[in-house]
């Protein structure tokens, strides 16, 4: 789904609610930093930095960024933001250990394995995004940026199911979860 994402995020409104499943789980969080993997504009990190979490925001485009870098000076919010092509370079995550990691709207396979040995014990992994229903709707059936039925609902390597759905939301058709890190 190649996209010119610092153009979409130049035109994109400042703050809006956070994803589903950061809303009804993000509170289930341990105390701790969080690492958010393609963030955009921090709508999740904004959200859990004002639940205390000191968040670490991922994002290839160099204008969200800057965004988020602005909105957490004035917001005087604990979200620091790095520009970092996930796509390009899967493998480039901080160590941690983090409290947990929250992956919204963008789909790498390579890097859900790499999650658990960043998560501290009991940390957690908070996961939405489009299904392929979604891509079929869509009229993007070839699509790898889409999630596959139940796939959410079997967690990588050294990670447990807590909660997982699959459904409509809104107007589209997604999927999310939540992993724990025993």
């Amino acid at each position: 789904m190649p996209r010119d994402w610092d153009a979409y995020y130049q035109g994109s409104p400042e703050a809006f609610d956070p994803a589903f499943v950061v809303r009804a789980y993000g509170f289930l969080l341990p105390g701790g930093e969080v690492l958010d993997l393609a963030g955009g504009t921090g709508r999740n990190a904004f959200f859990l930095a004002c639940r205390g979490h000191r968040v670490f925001l991922l994002e290839k485009s160099p204008v969200a960024v800057e965004r988020v870098r602005a909105m957490a000076q004035r917001r005087r919010a604990a979200v620091h933001a790095l520009v970092s092509d996930l796509e390009a370079a899967p493998g480039d995550l901080p160590p941690g250990p983090f409290a947990g990691v929250v992956v919204s709207y963008f789909v790498s396979r390579p890097l859900m394995g790499q999650l658990a040995p960043r998560l501290k014990p009991g940390g957690l992994v908070l996961v939405e995004g489009f299904n392929r229903s979604e891509a079929l709707r869509r009229g993007r059936p070839e699509s790898p940026h889409y999630w596959e039925p139940g796939e959410l609902m079997r967690p990588p390597e050294g990670l447990e199911l807590l909660a997982a759905g699959e459904g409509w939301q809104g107007l589209a058709y997604r999927s999310w979860a939540v992993w724990r890190r025993a």
